[in-house]
């Protein structure tokens, strides 16, 4: 963000794109609780190429549905220990890619996981939308008509 330019307003949740993903939108809930964002995958693979590691997976960005489903195989950045809102910990692979929200485009860090069971399919957290952004918590998809990436 340059020196003058205002944040743009987001709710608690909003449609996000993650183009090297295939997706179009996915609804995400804003957590800045959390530092780093989650993504619920399925049939998350680790696979080596050379020295580097690979993450091969399954996205549904659609909650309680399997269509549309897209495969992906991104580098992994690293693994990072995460404790859940349930208090439990894990070590999930972590990869790099770019968001849009609103007219934002930006390159975010995501852990990947399986959130069968919560109530959205990826959490946005707090270092993705520093700096950029002020969350309006009482209101919900503010960005999402400024969504601009379109296959």
């Amino acid at each position: 963000m340059t020196k003058g330019q205002t944040r743009q307003v987001i709710g608690w949740r909003e449609w996000v794109a993650i183009p090297s993903l295939g997706i179009k939108k996915i609804k995400v809930k804003l957590d800045t609780g959390a530092r780093t964002s989650a993504l619920h995958v399925s049939n998350l693979e680790i696979v080596k190429k050379g020295k580097t590691q690979f993450a091969e997976f399954t996205v549904h960005p659609k909650q309680r549905c399997l269509t549309p489903q897209y495969k992906a195989r991104q580098p992994i950045l690293g693994f990072r220990r995460v404790t859940s809102s349930n208090g439990k910990t894990s070590t999930r692979p972590v990869i790099k890619t770019v968001m849009i929200l609103g007219g934002v485009k930006r390159e975010i860090e995501i852990t990947l996981v399986n959130r069968d069971l919560m109530g959205f399919r990826m959490l946005l957290g707090r270092t993705a939308i520093k700096g950029e952004f002020i969350v309006e918590a009482g209101r919900s998809y503010l960005a999402a008509r400024q969504l601009t990436w379109r296959n």
